[in-house]
């Protein structure tokens, strides 16, 4: 039985984090998203098979070359994820805010 990835496996790693980051700008190569690193190429499209298996990058075929780019509507389930943090400490913030706002009318 295959143990299927989650995105979050994907990115905990921060090789795989750089990886992403990098083909945020262009579509790249296996060799040229490798000569980035000081680690084997076999490593690197190790990560790269990852990404591929949690669907964040897209691998897409000219001529000979394979190029990868990043998907982006897969990194929004991560945003959606992270959002829910973002509100708790928003509200956690404004709460504090608030404190320190009667705290200083209080003071006067």
């Amino acid at each position: 039985m295959k143990l299927r990835r989650d995105i979050f496996q994907a990115i905990s790693d921060p090789t795989r984090r750089a990886i992403l980051v990098m083909l945020t700008s262009q579509a790249m190569t296996a060799g040229a998203i490798a000569s980035n690193f000081d680690v084997a190429r076999p490593t690197i499209s190790k990560h790269i098979q990852i990404l591929n298996e949690c669907e964040l990058v897209e691998p897409s075929r000219k001529g000979r070359e394979i190029y990868y780019e990043l998907k982006i509507d897969k990194m929004k389930e991560i945003d959606i994820w992270l959002e829910q943090f973002r509100q708790f400490w928003k509200n956690r913030f404004q709460q504090l805010d608030d404190l320190l706002s009667d705290m200083q009318t209080k003071i006067k």
